[in-house]
């Protein structure tokens, strides 16, 4: 038995209720944390200061193809935002998937196991019944309550900004068809999930870097810097072969639940992606946390 555990043969619902327990103390501790707040608060600024951006390039709000309409370039969205402000929840979903939103997961990722140990605090928090197993378990699950309200952030934001900028109405699809303006803010929560999902793989990839170091500081860099490579590795043509197979292949999948019909073979392939990295990088978390001798 490694140093720091400590055994305990109670009933499976105590270990439960102590899991349970432990789950909702640390999503307070990570939502509480003021670094928590300060990130999804420039998370939900994105959304504000490309509404304003567009605002003002379109001079009085006249739709795209108006006389105050904007010039082309930005993501395939920007051009319909001032047609309709709910257009501005595809687009900054857009903007921050690529780097911003995992950005955030990364630091809160890296964080989860690196900075209990930094801190001296790990030691106890596996004292049973909760095991280290559960505690993986949890730190995980909080990683992606974090994943969910970041990108939810970003999406009400823009759809406040958008609501108070811009028209609202009937949304005309990639695909030319038009629907009303509930289906739109339906497949907007469903885009916002899509978006989420696709975060799980590299947030297994974030906590897996965290169990490698006693540094918060030294796995939140570690985890952003595999980000930032891996989205250079991405734009390479030579290394098209290897590009199916990064995590950040399918993350803007999530467009084709703008077509009519939804083309979900994407996404489904999105799906299968991210819990192939879950799957993956979550039992690399778990066999070298399971074996690692802990004693702050």
């Amino acid at each position: 038995m490694s140093q720091g555990d400590i055994t305990f043969a109670g009933p499976p619902g105590a270990r439960a209720a102590a899991t349970l327990g432990l789950l909702r103390s640390e999503l307070g501790l990570t939502f509480r944390r003021l670094r928590t707040l300060v990130l999804l608060g420039v998370l939900a600024a994105v959304p504000v200061l490309i509404g304003v951006v567009v605002r003002i390039e379109t001079g009085d709000g006249s739709p795209a193809g108006g006389p105050g309409a904007a010039g082309g370039g930005g993501p395939a969205f920007m051009a319909q935002i001032s047609n309709n402000g709910l257009f501005l929840v595809f687009t900054a979903l857009a903007a921050t998937l690529p780097f911003f939103l995992p950005l955030t997961v990364g630091v809160v990722a890296g964080d989860a196991v690196a900075g209990e140990a930094s801190a001296g605090t790990l030691r106890y928090l596996l004292v049973a019944p909760v095991g280290r197993t559960r505690l993986l378990l949890v730190k995980y699950a909080s990683t992606l309550a974090f994943c969910l309200a970041a990108t939810l952030t970003v999406a009400v934001s823009g759809l406040v900004t958008g609501a108070l900028l811009f028209p609202a109405g009937e949304l005309t699809t990639i695909s030319g068809t038009t629907i009303e303006y509930s289906e739109g803010l339906w497949r907007a929560l469903l885009i916002a999930l899509a978006v989420a999902a696709s975060l799980a793989g590299f947030a297994a990839l974030g906590l897996f870097v965290s169990t490698l170091t006693n540094s918060g500081i030294a796995a939140m860099a570690g985890a952003v810097g595999l980000l930032v490579t891996v989205q250079i590795l991405n734009t390479i043509p030579q290394l098209d072969a290897v590009h199916p197979y990064l995590f950040s292949y399918h993350w803007l999948s999530f467009a084709d639940l703008m077509r009519e019909p939804v083309l979900w073979d994407n996404l489904y392939a999105n799906l299968r992606l991210q819990g192939f990295y879950a799957l993956l990088f979550g039992s690399a978390a778990w066999a070298r946390f399971a074996g690692r001798d802990i004693s702050a």
